[in-house]
């Protein structure tokens, strides 16, 4: 699938994961129509290095920096699982709460962080990131469309079987998404997140470093940016 679709989930392990990762790949798809669902397994409640706030105000906090960026590329619907941060395992309680969201919201296409550890990044290899890829990945196949999966779903709840079609993991490698004219959106969701960033004038030129690279590695026009995904069949 290459065109756009109808609905897509974006599953994270903490507020300002997407933000990072494929909010420029968001923005262009809503602007073509598509409903964007985010979906956070945790509420960040351990990121940052402030100590005068309590867990439940930090969550509360990145909670609702999550919303505002995300209405800034355009997604009304942010959800979160509420599991703890930087404890996150690939679970079958998570894949079956992964799966309720799935079978909720029905998408053609899911983006996921990569369960794989990236030796070039370790920052981009964080435990929760691993352990929300390799459940989400579960969830999709084969949890979310086999029946016999998580029954009370489907007994108890009323969700039926889905099958997504796509999923897109973040980092690649494989296909590349060209955000150039959405850009300036992409920053805007990043700097909703001030607990995290305290100079997104600082992050920007970095931004535009790595989006600059990544577009290059494909061959785009100079000066172009792009989001790197690798595209992985599962329908």
């Amino acid at each position: 699938m290459t065109d756009t679709p109808e609905r897509a989930l974006v599953v994270m392990a903490h507020p300002d994961d997407a933000d990072f990762s494929c909010a420029g790949t968001v923005a262009l798809w809503t602007d073509a129509g598509t409903e964007v669902v985010y979906l956070m397994v945790t509420d960040g409640e351990a990121g940052g290095d402030e100590l005068t706030l309590d867990s439940a105000e930090i969550g509360a906090m990145r909670r609702e920096e999550q919303r505002r960026a995300a209405a800034e590329v355009g997604v009304k619907d942010v959800r979160f699982l509420g599991y703890p941060d930087g404890r996150v395992e690939a679970t079958l309680d998570l894949r079956r709460d992964i799966s309720r969201v799935i079978r909720q919201v029905r998408p053609q296409r899911v983006i996921i962080p990569s369960p794989e550890r990236d030796w070039d990044s370790v920052a981009a290899s964080h435990p929760d990131h691993m352990a929300t890829g390799e459940a989400a990945m579960n969830a999709v196949f084969p949890d979310a469309r086999n029946p016999h999966a998580h029954r009370e779903l489907l007994a108890e709840e009323g969700l039926a079987p889905w099958t997504v079609s796509e999923v897109w993991v973040i980092g690649g490698p494989g296909h590349h998404t060209d955000i150039t004219e959405v850009f300036e959106r992409k920053v805007a969701a990043l700097a909703a997140h001030e607990s995290q960033i305290s100079d997104i004038a600082e992050l920007e030129p970095m931004l535009r470093e790595w989006m600059g690279a990544n577009a290059a590695g494909a061959g785009l026009p100079e000066g172009s940016l792009a989001e790197v995904f690798r595209v992985v069949n599962t329908a």
